[in-house]
């Protein structure tokens, strides 16, 4: 009997021991750990919740629970608490009611990854900096090892070309040097004599010709500085470098994140303003790290960075430039109070005797903008080949979810303005534009027939008055 009762004993004693031993990658559980954890916790010290060092352990003195417990809970806390769980509700009750996010999309192995984590912190970071470490020391060698490979090619490029300039230098030093006999001659003879050009003779011959040709470089000049007086301040193109490299790309297009949410101004007046760094700790209090598939391919294939690893090693360095901006301490997750403002280079500036306003267009003029970018009709439209799910920026700035680095993507001059106004219809499934303009749609359909449609043209949109005041 007693040898039963031991054996019982010991089967459940290696059944609970096999139900807390947990084995996992303390690395890969700082990145998680990182990835989505910090918002609410701290390695050490309280924030929203407790902190992580220790975890396992405590939940098992506090609690009597382990690993399937901190599964559960991690997973899904609120399921847990509706359970009946009592140290669940404890928890709930000891963190202000606070409720924690869940995880559904964590792997057994990635909580198991960041339980380790919590059991030694330090060494987990530690493991963790020494594998981003080591794979940056492979990418350079491998950028190097490229180079060097490479660097045959072009040395022997060089070499044929200094051949080349070397044969050309000599010709011109053998010509240099007959030219310079020739003049030293007392007397030509009857042969230089004949080769001498007559300049003035030519220029009495061909007077009109002359004449002519002066008047045409006249007309040339004056045409070039008419286009070049055209062309001050029309800056299409114009791509400065930022002091942080902010992708739209990444952030407009990969994450769908609307033109709004940062440029909130854009509905209530006439700039579309520029969102301060408080917006993006909205965001990256927790995103400390770029770990999404998409970076710029060229950047490799240029060979300015030798893999996808290292542009996206890139990226992080510009999220930190933003924390240092902001005086955010990204491992201690609190702010420093030094903060330095990010000087952003303006791309996009209207004259002073123009009046624009963001609101008129993104809300009032919305769906008749869309429908323009759907039709086709708004200037530069074949060029811009926009998508048919545009935002109504895009029919000014471009497809922005394309651009990595933001550009001017039309030329913003008067006529340009104009030709949008004239082709852009005017939204008439709006009641309040349906009933104003219903005595003008009117006066249309019997000038121009049933079919006649109200641009903006039409309302005051090339009155002078309305831009310029």
């Amino acid at each position: 009997m007693q040898l039963l009762n031991l054996a019982i004993f010991l089967a459940l004693f290696s059944f609970s021991y096999s139900q807390d031993e947990i084995t996992g990658d303390g690395a890969k559980g700082y990145e998680l750990f990182q990835a989505n954890c910090t918002a609410c916790h701290q390695v050490d010290g309280t924030l929203i919740g407790p902190q992580i060092r220790g975890v396992v352990d405590r939940v098992k003195e506090e609690g009597g629970v382990g690993r399937e417990w901190l599964h559960a809970w991690i997973k899904d806390n609120k399921a847990l608490r509706e359970s009946g769980d009592a140290y669940a509700n404890k928890i709930f009750e000891q963190y202000n009611r606070q409720e924690m996010l869940t995880f559904p999309s964590l792997s057994e192995q990635d909580i198991d990854d960041i339980l380790v984590y919590s059991m030694d912190p330090d060494a987990g970071q530690a493991a963790f900096e020494e594998a981003k470490k080591k794979a940056a020391d492979e990418a350079a060698a491998a950028k190097a090892a490229k180079a060097s490979s490479g660097g045959g090619v072009s040395s022997g490029i060089a070499i044929v070309g200094f051949f080349i300039l070397s044969v050309l230098l000599i010709w011109i030093l053998v010509r240099l040097n007959a030219l310079v006999k020739l003049t030293r001659a007392e007397e030509l003879t009857p042969e230089d004599e004949e080769a001498a050009f007559d300049f003035a003779g030519m220029m009495q011959k061909y007077d009109k010709v002359f004449k002519a040709s002066l008047v045409l470089l006249l007309f040339l000049t004056l045409f070039g500085l008419w286009k070049f007086l055209l062309h001050i301040g029309v800056d299409k193109g114009y791509e400065p470098e930022q002091p942080i490299y902010f992708s739209h790309q990444v952030h407009a297009g990969v994450q769908g994140i609307d033109c709004q949410y940062c440029h909130s101004s854009a509905k209530y007046g006439k700039v579309s303003g520029i969102p301060s760094p408080n917006l993006c700790m909205n965001c990256h209090k927790t995103i400390k790290e770029y770990k999404g598939d998409y970076y710029e391919e060229h950047l490799v294939e240029s060979g300015e960075y030798a893999s996808a690893d290292e542009v996206k090693k890139f990226y992080t360095g510009e999220i930190q430039k933003m924390y240092k901006a902001i005086g955010w301490d990204p491992e201690k997750n609190v702010y420093t109070g030094e903060q330095k403002p990010i000087e952003w280079v303006r791309i996009h500036n209207m004259p002073d005797f123009v009046y624009f306003s963001h609101a008129q267009h993104v809300v009032a003029g919305e769906k008749a903008i869309l429908k323009a970018i759907a039709d086709g009709t708004i200037p530069n439209s074949e060029e811009l080949n926009l998508p048919d799910n545009s935002q109504v920026c895009f029919a000014c700035h471009g497809d922005v979810t394309k651009m990595d680095e933001l550009k001017m993507a039309n030329q913003f001059t008067m006529g340009w303005c104009i030709e949008c106004h004239r082709t852009t219809e005017v939204d008439m499934s709006n009641e309040y534009n349906n009933q104003y303009y219903a005595e003008l749609h009117e006066k249309l359909k019997k000038e121009y027939g049933d079919g006649a449609k109200i641009t903006v043209d039409a309302i005051g949109g090339l009155e002078c008055g309305k831009c310029h005041y």
